[in-house]
Formats: C-alpha cells, sequence, structure tokens
C-alpha cells in the first residue's frame, strides 16, 4: 500500500552527530580562530532574518545544517555580554543530546572572544534541577558567563523545572526531545517574568508536537512567528559558499551544484525523508499504518459530527438534572440525525470509552448495497458521567434502524457500559477486550479497507489525525499506549474516534440475524419519549424507576 519513498524512517537518514556528517555539513564543528561572524559574507540571510526578529515567541522550521543554531549562539552571546539597561540577560539551552550542548556552547566561547572581546572560560558543573515535589536531581552543564554576570548555560538534558528557569530559553532539535508537548507548555510560562522562547528544530513527522505548534502558528492560535528556513533556501543564501570559505576553497556554481546533488542522493529513494530533514517538510513516520493521502480519499463532506463536554460538577448534579441535560442534548443535536437514517439499511455500531482525559467516540455506519462501511454519525464526549454515557448509547442505538451488531470496548472502566449494552441488546453486542491477538487478527482487515476505498469516514481534521495515529507497534497495529496529539478544540486526543470506527467496521464484518427493527417510541405530554418499552433516561418521572425493559420490535423478518 506504501511505498518506503512516502515514508520517513524512525531515525534521520543524515546522522545528527555533527561529528559523523558528511564532509562539507560540519559546519561549526570547528571554526577557525579567526571568524567573525559579524564581517561581510558569513551570515546568510536567513540568519540575519532570524536575528533581527525580536519577537518574545518564535519557531525556526529548518532543514539540516541550515546554521540557525550557529546564528542563535551570536545572538545569545550578545545578550549575555551586555548590561542589564542595554537588554542583558541570561540564556539556557536545551538541546536533545549532550553533544549538541557541547557545541552550542563552544559557539559562544568564540564568539564572546571574537565579537565581545571577553576570554572566557566554558565550565562543566551540575545543573540543580528542583522539582514541585521538592526533590532535586542534577543535570550536567556547560556554562559561560560574562562580565556583565550574566550567562549561557547549556542543558544536556530537559530540566523538569522550567518554569523557574528565568531569562530566554532556546530548545533546539525540539522535535526530537522527550516530552516535547510538556517542554513547550512549560516554557510558555516564562513569559509573565519577561522571558522569551526560541524553538529551533527539523521536523520528526507530522503528528509530532512541533509540527502542531507550527500549525496552532500558522492559523494564528498562538502568537509564535515562524521561519520556514529548508536547506535549498541556505544554499541559495550561501551556505555552500560558506563550505568553501571554511575549506579555503573558491566557489563555483557547478561545484555548488554537485555539492547538494550529493547531500540529495544520500537518501536514495527515500523521498519523504528526504523532503522532512532538508526540506522541512513534515513526513508520515515509517510505523503510520495510513497515510493521511490513504484516510483523505475514504472521508465524506457533510457527515454528522456531535461532540459533548461538561465540566466535572455536572457529575454532582441531581439525577434527575443530568438525565434531563443529556435527553435536551440528544433531542436537539442527535434526533434529526438519527430520524434521518436510511430505513432500509443496515447499521453497526463502535464505541472507545473514556471517562475522563480522552473521549468516549460513538460510530454509526451503514453497510451499504456495495459493501461500503459508511459512516452516518459520529458522537464523542468528554467528563461524561457513567450514568449520561449509558442513555446516550441506549438513545442512538433505540433509534438505529436495523441495528444489526455494535462492539464495544470493555477494557477498564469500558466494562460497564459493554456490559449494560449487551443486557438490553442481547446478541446483537460484542463486548471486545483488546488483546494483542485482537489487533493481530481485526485490524488489518480494517487498514485494508482503506486499499479498496469500502470504508467512509467523517471528513474532519481530528477524524484524519486519529487514523493517522495508528501505528506497527512490536508487530500490531494500534494508537500507541503513550502516544497523544491535540485535537481543533485544543483537547488531547488518543485515536479515539480511529479505535470506535475500527470497532464498527470490526461489528460489520460479524455473523448477524436478520432483523427489521426500528424502536417503538412514544412520546409523552411532557415531550418525553419512552424507547422500546424502557426509555433510556428513565419515565417522565425519572426517579425510583427502572430504565430497562426488553426491547420491543427486534424480531425475525416475515414475523412469528
Amino acid at each position: 500500500m506504501k511505498s518506503e519513498a512516502d515514508l520517513a524512517p524512525q531515525h534521520p537518514i543524515l546522522s545528527r552527530d555533527a561529528e559523523t556528517l558528511p564532509d562539507g555539513l560540519r559546519l561549526g564543528a570547528d571554526l577557525p580562530e579567526d571568524l567573525d561572524p559579524l564581517a561581510d559574507g558569513i551570515l546568510m540571510e536567513h540568519q540575519k532574518t532570524w536575528l533581527e526578529d525580536d519577537s518574545d515567541l518564535k519557531i525556526a522550521e529548518k532543514g539540516r545544517r541550515t546554521g540557525i543554531t550557529f546564528a542563535e549562539a551570536l545572538d545569545d552571546t550578545l545578550t549575555a555580554a551586555s548590561t542589564k539597561a542595554a537588554g542583558g540577560d541570561n540564556v539556557f539551552y536545551i538541546g536533545d543530546t549532550k553533544e549538541k550542548g557541547r557545541e552550542f556552547i563552544g559557539y559562544v566561547a568564540h564568539f564572546a572572544k571574537v565579537v565581545a572581546g571577553e576570554l572566557v572560560d566554558i565550565e562543566e558543573h551540575l545543573f540543580e534541577d528542583k522539582k514541585e515535589d521538592g526533590t532535586s536531581k542534577f543535570i550536567t552543564a556547560y556554562r559561560v558567563t560574562f562580565a556583565s554576570g550574566y550567562r549561557v548555560e547549556a542543558l544536556s538534558s530537559n530540566p523538569a523545572n522550567i518554569r523557574g528557569l528565568q531569562g530566554i530559553v532556546v530548545i533546539d532539535e525540539a522535535a526530537f526531545h522527550k516530552d516535547v508537548r510538556e517542554v513547550i507548555d512549560a516554557v510558555s510560562a516564562m513569559l509573565i517574568w519577561g522571558g522569551k522562547v526560541r524553538i529551533i528544530s527539523t521536523h520528526n513527522g507530522i503528528l509530532n508536537p512541533f509540527n502542531e505548534l507550527i500549525r496552532e502558528a500558522k492559523a494564528g492560535k498562538t502568537p509564535y512567528q515562524v521561519h520556514h528556513i529548508p536547506f535549498g533556501d541556505a544554499v541559495e543564501n550561501g551556505l555552500y559558499r560558506s563550505v568553501c570559505l571554511m575549506r579555503e576553497k573558491e566557489w563555483c556554481q557547478e561545484g555548488q551544484d554537485a555539492w547538494e546533488k550529493t547531500i540529495r542522493t544520500a537518501y536514495g529513494s527515500r523521498t519523504a525523508a528526504m523532503r522532512q530533514e532538508l526540506d522541512a517538510i513534515p513526513a508520515e513516520a515509517e510505523g503510520a499504518a495510513l497515510t493521511r493521502v490513504q484516510i483523505e480519499a475514504c472521508t465524506k463532506q457533510g457527515v454528522p459530527y456531535h461532540r459533548w463536554i461538561q465540566p466535572d460538577e455536572f457529575k454532582n448534579a441531581p439525577d434527575e438534572v443530568r438525565k434531563k441535560t443529556a435527553l435536551d442534548w440528544c433531542e436537539e443535536h442527535l434526533k434529526p440525525v438519527l430520524e434521518g437514517l436510511n430505513e432500509s439499511g443496515k447499521h453497526v455500531m463502535g464505541e472507545d470509552f473514556a471517562r475522563s482525559g480522552d473521549a468516549t467516540d460513538i460510530v454509526i455506519q451503514e453497510i451499504t448495497d456495495t459493501l461500503v462501511r459508511e459512516t452516518k454519525l459520529l458522537v464523542e464526549l468528554r467528563n461524561i458521567p457513567f450514568d449520561q454515557q449509558r442513555d446516550i448509547l441506549f438513545y442512538i442505538c433505540d433509534r438505529v434502524p436495523n441495528f444489526i451488531k455494535g462492539a464495544l470496548d470493555k477494557t477498564g472502566n469500558g466494562a460497564y457500559l459493554a456490559e449494560k449494552a449487551a443486557q438490553r441488546y442481547g446478541e446483537r453486542i460484542i463486548e471486545v477486550s483488546f488483546s494483542r491477538d485482537w489487533y493481530a487478527r481485526e485490524m488489518p482487515p480494517y487498514i485494508e479497507a482503506f486499499g479498496d476505498k469500502t470504508i467512509l469516514l467523517c471528513a474532519h481534521e481530528d477524524v484524519v489525525q486519529d487514523h493517522q495515529s495508528l501505528q506497527y507497534v512490536k508487530g500490531i497495529i494500534k494508537v500507541p499506549d503513550n502516544f497523544r496529539i491535540k485535537g481543533t478544540d485544543g483537547l488531547e486526543r488518543h485515536g479515539d474516534s480511529a479505535v470506535a470506527s475500527a470497532l464498527a467496521y470490526f461489528a460489520s464484518r460479524q455473523d448477524y440475524s436478520e432483523i427489521a427493527y426500528r424502536g417503538a417510541n412514544t412520546q409523552h405530554a411532557d415531550g418525553s419519549l419512552d424507547s422500546d418499552g424502557g426509555h433510556p433516561f428513565g419515565t417522565p418521572q425519572g426517579v425510583g424507576k427502572g430504565w430497562w425493559r426488553q426491547p420491543l420490535g427486534a424480531k425475525l423478518r416475515g414475523g412469528i
């Protein structure tokens, strides 16, 4: 389904260790003693643009070895060497490896001597990282202290208490940090004290939090200024000229073209990896089960997608208040959709349960005459009490015509709702315990459905990203346990709609009895409904009354 040209490997093609890079890409590993970065022709145009941007928050979305870390080190040297009145401040550099910290602090020491006129020593010391619980750990750090009293400090790993740092924070190769989302969220708090944040990185996949941050910034959701710096632009701006200068070699266009071609051909057929590492275009991960193109090709505009979220206080509201609130929401949002479903179509349901943190997703699919599983409704619940999740599920399933099968996640807290659904709908419900065997057996057919075009999803960015979250994990396809992405509503997702859709698809492939099922709804004077002799929200009075009775209207076609 996918060629290796479409995917980026889990590890970069070009080494991220400067010492092992191909000849000509080790710029900065050994700076000439007399190199003055402010001399004519040294700084490239994109480096100057980066330095001229004095925004509190800025991002460099870059290709490999484009010189932005070099430029940032120059800027940080000038800042730390300045007095407070001249805008001086401390700088904390957080690289993804210890070697990056050494390289950065080497730049700073060089610029201190050549530009700031200070002979400084590089100190290796232990940085005390105080955690919120009062404990501490010590991180190896490199430090240069200036006559101004300010310092540039390169830390070898992410400090837990980033919020405690005061000054300018530089996060280099952010996409490769562990817990990068936490790092990005934490540094934002520094703005309260007048700090600044610089985030520099090549890409590490479409779903990486670094790419999410860039998308949010470009959409105007965050105040970061984004600088897009692909390798090709750096070459046009004089990167190869800098290589020639370092190697005391005369520049020529033919040499530049041959040099760039050599760098690019190192990627072989892995064009997605080349675009990601050099052209700053994020790629699908090698472990991804589906590409975005495959997913989008199986989406349909106009599929109803209804979300409901409640504050924590809602769970403590009286029963009748919670029931009425849920019923009102169902009547307003779900009833019109359910009434519009195809009366002669066969329908299946899949539900991925969550009580807090993640979302509960309920997917209704119709099996069309051409055997396509077409999503007709997607419902998403967040922070909804167990009882109301049960009521909403029953409200939906009671009204779905020809509801032949449903599959529910019975893992953990999901067991309660799966059991209740099985009690109400009998053999039409499959209670699924996720296991390695289940994933190995049932996920490959779901993935194949995208190649066969026998699945249609709701056309929504969150649905697409949920399906991009499906990855090969130790030989099976699933959403990795600790994998989270941020949805369009700003809340975290764990592939919720993809799991629900996969469960519905699984349900559609099971044997079923031919039925003609539609709940026999009765409208009361107060507007409440009885469904199949037992309304999921209780009787009109709602308190102290049983909510479950054997469903009516479910019988063998042709009658008994």
